[in-house]
Protein backbone atom coordinates (compact mmCIF):
# COMPACT_ATOMS: atom_id res chain seq x y z
CA UNK A 1 0.00 0.00 0.00
CA UNK A 2 2.81 2.42 0.85
CA UNK A 3 4.61 1.92 -2.44
CA UNK A 4 1.47 2.24 -4.58
CA UNK A 5 0.39 5.39 -2.73
CA UNK A 6 3.88 6.86 -3.08
CA UNK A 7 3.43 6.97 -6.86
CA UNK A 8 0.82 9.69 -6.31
CA UNK A 9 2.16 11.58 -3.29
CA UNK A 10 5.12 11.79 -0.95
CA UNK A 11 4.95 9.53 2.09
CA UNK A 12 7.06 9.80 5.22
CA UNK A 13 7.09 6.76 7.49
CA UNK A 14 9.04 6.34 10.69
CA UNK A 15 9.34 2.76 11.87
CA UNK A 16 11.27 0.36 14.03
CA UNK A 17 9.79 -2.64 12.23
CA UNK A 18 12.42 -4.93 10.71
CA UNK A 19 9.83 -6.82 8.59
CA UNK A 20 8.47 -3.53 7.19
CA UNK A 21 11.92 -2.18 6.27
CA UNK A 22 12.72 -5.54 4.63
CA UNK A 23 9.99 -4.78 2.06
CA UNK A 24 11.89 -1.83 0.58
CA UNK A 25 14.91 -1.26 -1.64
CA UNK A 26 17.83 1.01 -0.73
CA UNK A 27 16.50 3.63 -3.15
CA UNK A 28 13.25 3.80 -1.16
CA UNK A 29 14.83 4.73 2.16
CA UNK A 30 16.25 7.83 3.78
CA UNK A 31 18.14 7.07 6.99
CA UNK A 32 18.18 9.62 9.81
CA UNK A 33 21.02 9.72 12.30
CA UNK A 34 21.72 12.12 15.15
CA UNK A 35 25.09 13.84 14.80
CA UNK A 36 26.26 16.57 17.15
CA UNK A 37 22.71 17.19 18.32
CA UNK A 38 21.22 17.48 14.83
CA UNK A 39 19.29 15.14 12.58
CA UNK A 40 21.25 14.16 9.47
CA UNK A 41 19.30 12.66 6.54
CA UNK A 42 21.01 10.51 3.92
CA UNK A 43 20.11 8.15 1.13
CA UNK A 44 21.57 4.66 1.07
CA UNK A 45 24.21 3.65 -1.47
CA UNK A 46 22.65 0.59 -3.12
CA UNK A 47 25.91 -0.40 -4.79
CA UNK A 48 27.80 -0.40 -1.48
CA UNK A 49 25.14 -2.70 0.01
CA UNK A 50 25.10 -5.26 -2.83
CA UNK A 51 27.10 -7.90 -0.95
CA UNK A 52 25.08 -7.46 2.23
CA UNK A 53 21.75 -7.69 0.39
CA UNK A 54 22.62 -11.12 -0.99
CA UNK A 55 22.13 -12.52 2.52
CA UNK A 56 20.11 -9.93 4.45
CA UNK A 57 17.14 -7.63 4.03
CA UNK A 58 17.38 -3.90 4.68
CA UNK A 59 15.58 -4.30 7.99
CA UNK A 60 18.14 -6.87 9.06
CA UNK A 61 20.93 -4.46 8.12
CA UNK A 62 19.23 -1.69 10.10
CA UNK A 63 18.92 -4.00 13.11
CA UNK A 64 22.66 -4.82 12.83
CA UNK A 65 23.38 -1.06 12.53
CA UNK A 66 25.01 -1.51 9.13
CA UNK A 67 22.94 1.25 7.47
CA UNK A 68 22.63 3.55 10.48
CA UNK A 69 19.46 4.98 11.92
CA UNK A 70 19.97 3.22 15.26
CA UNK A 71 20.73 4.75 18.65
CA UNK A 72 24.44 5.23 19.21
CA UNK A 73 25.95 3.10 21.91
Amino acid sequence: MLQSTATKTQIVVSTQSVPLVNQFTPEDLVVVDREEGQSVFRRLDAQALTGWLEEYGLGDLWEKNVIGGRPSR
